[in-house]
């Protein structure tokens, strides 16, 4: 299961996510994996959640997020929930073909694995393409 929230700052993306974040923790049995480019949600999310920030990992790319994903998950089979806030900035590139590549491989992995996503994603809901919005 893929999930994009996507909307323009200060549209409630975060504090939405952050909500998910606190069910997924009650609900889930495994862990949760929260990745955000710099740490502001240290103080919002349950400390149960593992919280990671991109910018120490030099993440810079759809294929390096992959990898990052796909490692994180074969050194924890018990993750049954991956959320990314502001996906665009993390991997920093626009809303373009190159998300719904993205989105349809977190898809596939999520069916294999078992491993649900979601993502924010800081832009105008009007720029997403119908490879988005099949997400929403």
């Amino acid at each position: 299961m893929v999930k994009v929230i996507m909307g323009l700052k200060g549209s409630g993306k975060t504090k939405h996510l952050i909500e998910l974040v606190k069910a997924a923790v009650a609900e889930e049995h495994g862990d949760v994996v929260v990745i955000e480019k710099e740490p502001k949600l240290t103080y919002d999310i349950p400390y149960t959640a593992r919280l990671i920030e991109a910018r120490q990992y030099g993440i810079n790319g759809y294929d390096f997020l992959k990898g990052f994903i796909s490692g994180l998950h074969a050194g924890n089979y018990d993750i049954t929930h991956i959320f990314i806030d502001s996906l665009t900035k993390i991997v920093e590139e626009g809303v373009d073909a190159r998300i719904e590549d993205f989105l349809d491989w977190c898809e596939s992995f999520s069916e294999r694995e078992k491993v649900k996503f979601t993502f924010t994603i800081s832009a105008d809901i009007n720029l997403a393409t119908d490879g988005i919005r099949k997400y929403f």
